[in-house]
């Protein structure tokens, strides 16, 4: 990890735009937990590799992400990101847009130098599916006609797709067999999507201190999240009416967010949320049995556990 650390500074450095090292600072150094390299790095550990090039895919996959928080906080006008102010905010929506676009291009300088055409086709289709899954999230977050299906769609081209590409890739540079890549893929997949449903539980229960973010944001950003589908799917008339002047037509005033929680409440949507994100966890873990025995692999067991350790 330290190394990868070294070349994400390296390769985030522009001679001729210092407002990029600037700004890539800001949200490298903010600390994050780094779970995505993390974890092309103990795919390629746990299948053998003993080459140089898991570095590079690690810090690939850093920079896609990377660059993906910064679109974010364009697109959903977020002030707070890591506990600290976002980079729109700092400087200008315009600087995150086109330093967002800069760390893409790194990513796919730096995912090219391990010449492996198997790798360049994975992390380019994940960088697609992400943003795929962002633009469909920008027509489904608002329409109480979002069912779960739909959000599971938004949710595995958003967050998922990196983590399965990022432990996939690591097994595809080890030349590890295909039942076992696919292994790295589902655990990825699973994980990827635990990750987010517990992120989402905690814009509802989470605190500021500890998430990083304001309780609240998603319903003032009018997100359909799952507590919220799940809340509407047993809505009655009357409740129904709050969701669609709330969500849909956007006019939210005071005590809105108090009474949208007092629905989750009631119909138990938060606790069967949580119980989603607990069983994605142990989806992830059910499938590393595919792969041996490996302290690697008992470490990627317990980071199934830390994704949903937030909510228990």
């Amino acid at each position: 990890m330290d190394k990868v650390g070294a070349l994400i500074r390296e390769r985030m450095a522009s001679k001729h735009a210092p407002r990029i090292p600037e700004v890539t600072a800001h949200l490298v150094e903010a600390g994050g937990k780094r779970l995505r390299p993390m974890l092309t790095l103990a795919a390629a550990r746990m299948c053998g590799y003993d080459g140089p090039y898991h570095i590079h895919l690690a810090a690939t996959v850093e920079f896609i992400h990377t660059a993906t928080l910064l679109h974010d906080d364009v697109v959903d006008e977020s002030e707070q990101r890591r506990g600290r102010p976002t980079a729109n905010l700092l400087w200008d929506n315009q600087s995150s847009v086109l330093v967002g676009d800069y760390l893409f291009a790194r990513s796919f300088q730096l995912m090219t130098e391990p010449e492996s055409m198997p790798v360049m086709r994975i992390l380019s289709n994940a960088s697609a599916t992400i943003a795929e899954g962002e633009v469909l999230q920008l027509t489904a977050a608002r329409n109480l006609a979002t069912d779960e299906s739909i959000y599971l769609q938004v949710v595995r081209g958003k967050t998922a797709a990196l983590f399965s590409a990022a432990t996939e890739v690591g097994g595809v540079i080890a030349d590890a067999d295909p039942a076992q890549i696919q292994a790295l893929f589902d655990y990825g997949d699973a994980l990827g999507i635990a990750f987010q449903i517990v992120d989402d539980l905690l814009d509802y229960q989470g605190q500021t201190d500890a998430t990083g973010k304001n309780v609240g944001d998603d319903f003032r950003e009018r997100k359909l999240t799952l507590p919220v589908i799940k809340a509407v799917a047993k809505a009655d008339a009357q409740e129904r009416e709050f969701w669609v002047r709330t969500i849909e037509k956007g006019r939210q005033q005071e005590g809105d967010l108090d009474h949208a929680l007092s629905l989750l409440h009631k119909h138990g949507t938060l606790e069967e949320t949580r119980q989603d994100a607990l069983a994605w966890a142990e989806k992830a873990k059910t499938a590393l049995g595919a792969l041996p025995a490996h302290p690697v692999k008992d470490m990627l067991l317990d980071l199934a556990d830390y994704v949903v350790a937030r909510i228990n």
